[in-house]
């Protein structure tokens, strides 16, 4: 028995983020707010089987923002949950033979558990140039994280502008502290670059890129045993997304990210031996697909 929901609920502006580290504010977002403006969105899907297929996989989010002359507040959260259940072979009797009904166990594996939110500031100094500070919360237990806090801080700059298109680049500070699942917590000081691109490609059709690069400035002491030097902990992330208005007000939506840590955490299974700690996947990929819905107004 298969039962699937796809429920995707986008907007109401009353009177905006993905992976928290790619949104970029943009200067003319504010410059012409006479008033102060809020835009909320949000976001939620759903997918089950039972049966012979024993799944449960459910993504969420959540966009807030205050905006006010040169200055703007946002907010955004995002999860991404999946276990699955699968039918294994129990040999109780250990004859080498599965001979009898009771040897057929079921057993459920955690196979995603992501969470990541971003509190951010930005203050326009001119049309093309801002400062931003943000406070980021993270958790990805299958990549051996139980949780992640830190702050970011920089410059950014609008390189390329036009009514379709706009190119943004960032250079800042990013600090975190990962509570790993196994060994002491680390504190990662990095350096930060990030660009982002967004353009209309055709009426009603948009896309949206952004690439970014940290790396560690600071000694870390990893649990894998691996090479914690300066530079070595380098991570990229990468985002490329693709709407399409079918409406009004709907749109459908395709992205893909892609996220590469040269030195990732301790992978998350049990019984390993004493002073055996293996490594998760350095890359991780995401691909998603959604309808969006929005309601707009002014006040």
């Amino acid at each position: 028995m298969y039962c699937g929901l796809f429920l995707v609920v986008l907007g109401t502006r009353l009177v905006r983020a993905d992976d928290p580290k790619f949104e970029y504010g943009k200067a003319e977002e504010v410059k012409d707010v006479k008033a102060v403006e809020w835009l909320a969105t949000a976001e939620a899907g759903l997918v089950l089987t039972t049966g012979n297929s024993d799944t449960t996989a459910a993504t969420g989010g959540l966009k807030v923002s205050r905006k006010e002359r040169a200055n703007k507040v946002s907010f955004e959260a995002s999860g991404v949950y999946a276990k699955q259940g699968l039918r294994i072979l129990l040999d109780k009797n250990g004859n080498g033979l599965i001979d009898d009904p009771s040897e057929i166990v079921s057993t459920s594996s955690l196979t995603t558990e992501m969470f990541a939110s971003r509190l951010r500031y930005d203050r326009f100094l001119t049309e093309l140039n801002s400062l931003f500070v943000a406070a980021l919360a993270a958790r990805n237990l299958p990549a051996g994280k139980e949780s992640v806090i830190g702050a970011q801080a920089g410059y950014s700059r609008s390189l390329y502008k036009t009514k379709t298109a706009q190119t943004v680049a960032e250079l800042g500070y990013d600090f975190s502290r990962e509570d790993l699942i196994t060994g002491e917590p680390l504190s990662i000081h990095s350096g930060r670059l990030f660009f982002g691109h967004r353009a209309t490609m055709t009426a009603g059709t948009d896309v949206e890129t952004a690439l970014e690069l940290l790396t560690n400035v600071n000694r870390e002491t990893l649990p894998t045993g691996k090479d914690g030097g300066p530079l070595q902990d380098t991570r990229v992330n990468f985002k490329v997304a693709i709407s399409a208005k079918i409406g009004k007000n709907l749109a459908v939506q395709t992205s893909l990210e892609a996220r590469y840590d040269n030195r990732p955490g301790p992978l998350a299974i049990k019984n390993l031996a004493m002073g055996f700690v293996p490594e998760a996947s350095s890359l991780d990929t995401i691909m998603n697909a959604q309808f969006i819905y929005t309601f707009t107004g002014a006040k």
